[in-house]
């Protein structure tokens, strides 16, 4: 390991002034990458939007979440492991990752908002995972305590004794960078230096069945210079695809490894896996300048975007498999679109926003942030949603565990996305902005502080801003240098009409791009960044069967839903008891939607007004499908106002139908 000038535990008299780190992905300085990240401190969240879910993250989620570890086995394993306790392992094979995404949120909402408390849990759960870990560097607890030695890795596509794995490098490389603390990182090397020395060519030449070993090697190996862990990362990355999947008798599209890295068009099979996989193979390409490699990652994000994606940033169309169906497969109510897979994008979208500069990845970013990911977890920050359907019906039955008709719930059996949820919320800061030593990049809008080496000169920008209620972006300069730099803004691909006033100058900004702004700056000046944030309808490709001929509302970047709380609402004024459903609604043409009123039990989002038609239904139908011929246009009964809410925020009140795509009429 690498010699580090940072002592190893930071001072927590008080509360110590925040320090730029680096982020959860930090390339190299040798890194084929166009832009660098500008980490958690440097640029920190200082209010609004995202600040407010940072805050319930760390004073109400990770504190819960810690007790709900504990009630549900997860450090129990690890004591039995450690031969502190007796008994059998409880609960999935893959148990100790949940630990380890916790132990990482820990690191940056410490880095992020530092007590005593938060410093004592690290620490604790740190020397427990510590004690587990085998003379060999070998840890898994629940393979340990269930198998014992001869039982490792003999059935890696199930196992999850790599990926269980990846998430303790992860979370050691994020507490190094923001606490300091290397008790972690030297568990993190022992293990990774037991699979250097156990896998790869004319070694065990086997794969995990779920990937996110790579992300981490590489982060390991960015983190302490070894480039073993390079070379194992990027050994596993071309190990897919080429039958080891198959030979162990399982059947490979679930696992990703039908066919090779380099060769696929698109992603398939489990979407957190193959999201995951991608991510890590990014990293790999760009600290190997491995351009084939990366170009077929756009190659396949472009694919995904273009046919596999919904419109919430929702990843994954099937429950069978949790996997991604085929091209426009994307039923609404039956989307499986799982929280970590939305958290799987946005690692994906951020590594390729790095290294090519395009800002269609900041465009998925922003849209699976708001939509697919913010979905995941409710407005107080301590119950999720583990599948996130665009739609659901009327009196709908729950089927088991992770069903969405059970409400939003405080844990699962399977709890792989609370603790991604808290990871990725307080690391949220690291991804953000970025520079290339000539300027600044901002990609996502929040009222922000933005620290950073720009045109040979230390810059600082302060952003305000009521994004994503309001479109208008202040950027003011607050300290610069002598010399000319570069602000660059990202002008999302659905703000027409965006404007930019710099200069007392106001100019039109193509959609789409980054509006690159090349001067020697001032103290004080002010670049005003306005987006057209107001209701749109949007209509899908009618290749997407399940939704043909019907219409969704956007606000900025925010989806918007209907939900049955609010029909109630609107009945209850209307005298009529509320009789009308969600799935009784239709929404002309030239229905015009508008900006609502604020919704206070949601936490005061903006809410979207539209005047639709309600269904006239027979009462009791007896057959789905007229006898005399289709009806190409259903009876209606009348204007209804509609309100809708952010997608996000459904499920806040009283669970109850709700569905983003509206029949038009």
């Amino acid at each position: 390991m690498s010699d580090d000038p940072r002592p190893s535990a930071p001072e927590t008299s008080g509360t110590p002034a925040r320090r730029g780190v680096a982020g959860p992905a930090a390339p190299t300085a040798e890194a084929h990458v166009a832009w660098r990240p500008i980490g958690p401190g440097d640029t920190s969240i200082r209010d609004g939007f995202w600040a407010e879910r940072q805050r319930f993250n760390g004073a109400d989620a990770i504190t819960s979440g810690l007790a709900q570890l504990e009630s549900f086995g997860n450090l129990t394993n690890m004591r039995i492991a450690a031969g502190q306790e007796e008994g059998d392992a409880i609960g999935p094979v893959f148990a100790d990752s949940d630990v380890y995404k916790w132990l990482e949120a820990v690191a940056w909402e410490y880095h992020r908002a530092p007590t005593e408390e938060l410093l004592r849990r690290q620490r604790e759960v740190t020397a427990i995972v510590a004690a587990a870990q085998e003379d060999d560097g070998y840890l898994d607890s629940v393979v340990q305590v269930r198998l014992g030695r001869a039982g490792r890795y003999t059935d890696l596509p199930w196992s999850h004794e790599h990926y269980c794995a990846g998430h303790l490098i992860q979370a050691a490389v994020a507490q190094h960078r923001a606490t300091g603390d290397t008790a972690l990182l030297e568990v993190a090397v022992r293990l990774a230096d037991h699979l250097v020395a156990t896998f790869g060519a004319g070694l065990v030449e086997d794969i995990d069945g779920h990937p996110v070993i790579e992300t981490a090697l590489v982060e390991l190996y960015r983190e302490t210079g070894t480039t073993a862990y390079l070379d194992l990362a990027a050994w596993f990355v071309d190990a897919r695809g080429r039958g080891i999947i198959a030979g162990h008798g399982k059947e490979p599209t679930y696992f990703s490894d039908r066919v090779p890295v380099r060769e696929a068009e698109s992603l398939e099979g489990h979407a957190v896996r193959a999201v995951y996989l991608a991510a890590g193979a990014a990293d790999v390409a760009v600290e190997r300048g491995d351009d084939e490699l990366l170009e077929a990652l756009a190659r396949q994000f472009d694919d995904v975007i273009a046919s596999k994606t919904y419109l919430t940033g929702g990843l994954g169309s099937r429950w069978e498999g949790e996997s991604f169906g085929e091209p426009f497969e994307l039923p609404p109510d039956r989307a499986y679109a799982e929280t970590c897979a939305a958290i799987g994008g946005v690692q994906w979208a951020w590594r390729m926003l790095l290294a090519t500069r395009e800002e269609k990845y900041a465009d998925a970013m922003e849209r699976m942030l708001y939509n697919g990911f913010l979905a995941g977890v409710s407005l107080g920050g301590t119950e999720y949603f583990y599948v996130n359907p665009l739609q659901l019906r009327a009196h709908a039955h729950p089927e088991e565990n992770r069903s969405p008709a059970h409400g939003r719930r405080g844990w699962f059996d399977c709890a792989c996305c609370p603790p991604n949820i808290m990871r990725l919320l307080a690391s949220l800061d690291g991804y953000l902005s970025s520079t290339d030593g000539d300027g600044v990049q901002l990609h996502h809008y929040t009222p922000a502080d933005v620290v950073a080496d720009a045109g040979g000169a230390r810059v600082a920008l302060r952003v305000d801003t009521d994004y994503p209620w309001d479109g208008r972006v202040a950027v003011t300069v607050e300290e610069t240098g002598e010399d000319g730099w570069t602000l660059s803004l990202r002008i999302p691909s659905w703000a027409s009409g965006a404007i930019l006033e710099v200069a007392g100058e106001s100019v039109a900004i193509e959609p789409g791009t980054y509006a690159e702004l090349n001067r020697v700056w001032t103290a004080g000046d002010v670049v005003v960044l306005t987006l057209p944030v107001v209701p749109r309808e949007t209509e899908a490709d009618p290749r997407i069967d399940a939704i043909r001929g019907s219409v969704a509302v956007e606000r900025g970047p925010l989806v918007y839903a209907l939900e049955q709380a609010d029909l109630d609402a609107a009945g209850a004024a209307a005298g009529d008891g509320g009789a009308i459903g969600v799935d009784d609604v239709l929404l002309p043409v030239g229905a015009a939607p508008r900006d609502g009123d604020r919704v206070a039990e949601l936490g005061g989002v903006v809410s979207v007004r539209a005047t639709g038609e309600a269904i006239a239904r027979s009462a009791a139908p007896s057959w789905p499908y007229p006898r005399e011929g289709a009806v190409a246009h259903p009876t209606t009964a009348g204007p209804v106002e509609l309100t809708l809410v952010p997608y996000y925020a459904w499920a806040n009140r009283a669970l109850g139908a709700m569905r983003v795509w509206i029949p038009r009429h």
